[in-house]
């Protein structure tokens, strides 16, 4: 499949990699029939997707059953009024439903809008008005569909409710819908490379989340994250942690994946369960893994070396910066380098530990190819090595970068202003061209003059026994303006004392630059993260401002 796309797959070091890695598009590009529909055709029983949940539920689904599966869902959604350029919200978890729904929006030209179990009335409300939403397409869970009905009496273009895999009053079942629809959809000759295929809506630290539009080409920009960067093997096993809802699950259970012939493992958990993760990497004798760096914390404190992992072959990590502490433990327990990949919901991956370079702890990498990645200073000015700087995409064209920001040409036009995509990511790079994240242009502390990046005092405190987890955020100080907060997990066997305050204040000081020691220290049981894993630093950083 990948020679159709990518005429020269194999490259002898990182320079030819970055100077001959190419991109075949064709004139019209569809997920849904190039790969899936080509899939299933070529090889019908390639296994595509296995999927269980936390009741032992468990089923696997080939290529020809997403290829038949999704054409009726089409034919089911086309029947009910939606069409090209239409806008679908999906709230779907890791159901197994989410692979077909994508798949059929994408055969019909449609818009989807993958959606977070953690959303509420009024987040549903903002995003089905601004987006201007005419469906959605919800699992059978008690909270979101309470949500939904508080919100949709107030969003006038829903005119669709479906849910999946019960019935309830007032919605469409969706189960039993597709199973009468026809197995075949005529492929519309009407879709184009450049129309509207998905949207994630993406938060910063002020004003409403923006929805990141994404075209039909998209899809093929995920090849160097899933073959290059996550290094999938075909028909292995790939277990990326994320839910339907996060652009995570986008890098890492469905497009570049598929493209590769790699088979998604998907677990439909209610949450991040160290030792249930850790019995599925087991039992499924899982060959590619990724996950946030707080999650191999966790199953490190789990117990992970009492567990048979020699069935994985690469190990990833996203969402956060790693700290080197856990690249070295996990390295020890499974003889694996852990290799970093940086992005956002705007794009593919963007830097990351490719094949042809050994990972530093706690770099990110080097750049992907295609996008022209550089840093610039606050003049604007390309940085030197070893100067910190917030990190452009040059070529606004590459595929797998987000076209704009939805309905919003004011906002779209600033995103690309000067003719570059700024990420208002912070980091610097080193003389062999590694790159090293600082933080968020927003998450980088400001104190009496000096510009602190949270990751290096984290991964300093994590380095100490007593502590599983932190995050480090700013909090507002009347003479310094802002000073650096921990907040702590503490390991099993340690309590949050004021003798432990001052130890943890001395161990970072003798690790960085003593102005960096974090200034106040609160333990609590658990951090504030997403369903993905990603710890919310933005809600903590309100908690420390009173908000």
């Amino acid at each position: 499949m990948l020679e159709k796309y990518l005429p020269r797959a194999e490259f002898s070091s990182y320079e030819d990699f970055i100077a001959n890695y190419k991109l075949n598009i064709p004139e019209s590009f569809n997920f849904g029939f190039d790969i899936v529909d080509e899939w299933a055709q070529r090889e019908p029983d390639k296994l595509a997707l296995v999927w269980c949940d936390g009741s032992g539920n468990e089923r696997s689904f080939t290529f020809s059953e997403i290829s038949r599966l999704s054409a009726r869902a089409a034919n089911f959604f086309s029947g009910i009024g939606v069409s090209k350029g239409d806008v679908v919200m999906c709230v779907l978890r890791q159901r197994f439903e989410y692979w077909i729904t994508a798949v059929a929006l994408c055969k019909l030209g449609a818009v989807i809008i993958p959606a977070n179990m953690q959303l509420t009335a009024k987040d549903i409300e903002y995003r089905a008005n601004a987006a201007k939403i005419k469906a959605v397409v919800c699992c059978e869970d008690s909270y979101v569909i309470s949500q939904m009905e508080q919100a949709l009496p107030r969003c006038p273009t829903v005119t669709q409710k479906i849910i999946t895999p019960g019935s309830r009053e007032g919605w469409t079942c969706f189960t039993s819908e597709i199973a009468a629809m026809p197995d075949d959809f005529a492929r519309p000759r009407n879709i184009k490379n450049t129309d509207p295929m998905l949207i994630y809506f993406t938060s910063g630290t002020t004003g409403m989340p923006k929805m990141a539009l994404h075209d039909f080409t998209h899809p093929l920009g995920h090849i160097v994250t899933a073959k290059y960067w996550q290094q999938v093997r075909e028909n292995k096993l790939h277990l990326s942690w994320s839910d339907s809802g996060w652009a995570k699950f986008g890098w890492g259970k469905i497009y570049g994946q598929w493209i590769c012939g790699t088979v998604v493992f998907a677990t439909d958990l209610d949450r991040f369960a160290p030792q249930k993760m850790l019995e599925l990497l087991e039992k499924y004798k899982v060959t590619t893994f990724c996950a946030p760096p707080t999650m191999y914390r966790i199953m490190l404190a789990e117990g992970m070396d009492t567990y048979d992992l020699s069935s994985i072959e690469h190990l990833g990590n996203a969402g956060e910066p790693l700290s080197p502490d856990v690249f070295g433990h996990v390295k020890g327990i499974l003889g694996l380098d852990m290799s970093e990949g940086f992005g956002q919901s705007e794009s593919s991956v963007l830097i990351a530990n490719f094949p042809w370079f050994a990972p530093r702890p706690g770099s990110m990498g080097k750049p992907a190819p295609l996008y022209g990645i550089d840093l610039i200073n606050s003049d604007g000015n390309p940085c030197d090595d070893g100067e910190e700087g917030t990190i452009v995409i040059r070529n606004t064209n590459a595929t797998g970068l987000f076209k704009g920001y939805y309905l919003d040409d004011e906002l779209s036009a600033k995103a690309f202003a000067g003719g570059i995509y700024n990420t208002g990511d912070v980091a610097w790079r080193d003389h062999d061209g590694y790159y090293w994240f600082v933080g968020r242009d927003d998450d980088v502390i400001k104190c009496s003059g000096y510009r602190i990046g949270p990751f290096e005092v984290e991964s300093a405190l994590c380095e100490h026994e007593a502590v599983l987890e932190c995050a480090v955020t700013a909090a507002p100080d009347p003479k310094r303006g802002q000073v650096v907060k921990a907040t702590v997990v503490l390991n099993k066997g340690f309590a949050g004392s004021d003798e432990l305050i001052s130890e943890l204040q001395a161990h970072v000081k003798k690790l960085t630059a003593p102005y960096k020691y974090p200034r106040i220290i609160e333990f609590t049981d658990e951090l504030p993260k997403t369903i993905s894993g990603k710890i919310k630093r933005a809600q903590l950083r309100r908690e420390s401002a009173g908000e």
